[in-house]
């Protein structure tokens, strides 16, 4: 074809230059966010499992499953210390600690830094009295195996038909205490089981009865409104569900 003057028409021309897709971009965004959040969560994995072989330190025995615990060497560190609590074939091995309410433990470390794995804590409304029924210990469960991550192997028979993880170490300044457990379960998200004091002897009768009947196995344990009560809690299946534990002190 050719134009009105007989010459022919030329080709409009072509930039040349490419243009990066948009996905493009945005996956290069995505992959350095992502780098970043490993890169953090690394570092304080590592910086738990330093926290961590500092508080052990503080274990200065272990014979005959009896547990010797320096507590002033671990207030050095935190003065909110109020006991070290050892679950038989778990890695639950921690000095517990109890904070001015259920949230600062959930991202500080037992040096209290600030740490997405947090530390194991007493509920803060529990009395360090002993005149509340239940106290609930909460930890998260993370992914590198710290914390109450572990806690979700009592759900398997493997472990819960072991006789010697029935009994549980929580020891004080004061004492050695210890507790047999009576219920494990898994439930949705409810604060129920971490009620710490009852009204009445008949409303503490009617939560031991239920979370007694929520266990996934029957411990043949008897349980009634004189006992004093242990529960662990974590998150299981990306927080939509709890991992509990009852014990009852011996």
């Amino acid at each position: 074809m050719s134009t009105s003057n007989g010459k022919h028409a030329q080709k409009p021309k072509t930039n040349k230059t490419h243009k990066v897709p948009i996905f493009r971009i945005i996956s290069l965004i995505i992959i350095v966010i992502c780098g970043i959040y490993i890169g953090k969560w690394m570092v304080e994995n590592k910086h738990t499992d330093e926290i961590v072989k500092i508080a052990q330190s503080a274990v200065v025995e272990r014979e005959d499953n009896t547990i010797s615990v320096d507590f002033a060497k671990l207030k050095e560190t935190n003065s909110d210390v109020v006991a070290w609590l050892k679950v038989n074939n778990t890695s639950i091995d921690y000095p517990i600690v109890q904070g001015q309410d259920n949230s600062y433990y959930l991202t500080h470390s037992f040096d209290k830094t600030y740490n997405a794995a947090g530390w194991p804590f007493l509920d803060y409304r529990v009395n360090l009295n002993g005149t509340d029924q239940n106290m609930t210990i909460y930890g998260h469960n993370r992914r590198d195996g710290s914390m109450f991550c572990t806690l979700k192997d009592i759900l398997k028979p493997e472990w819960y038909e072991n006789e010697e993880n029935l009994y549980i170490s929580y020891i004080t300044e004061q004492e050695e205490q210890r507790y047999q457990v009576f219920s494990i379960y898994q439930i949705e998200k409810e604060t129920y089981y971490t009620t710490n004091s009852f009204e009445s002897e008949k409303a503490f009768e009617e939560f031991l009865i239920e979370i007694k009947g929520r266990s996934k196995v029957d411990f043949n344990v008897d349980v009634n409104s004189s006992d004093k009560i242990l529960t662990l809690s974590t998150c299981a299946d990306n927080n939509n569900y709890r991992v509990v534990l009852h014990a009852k002190k011996i």
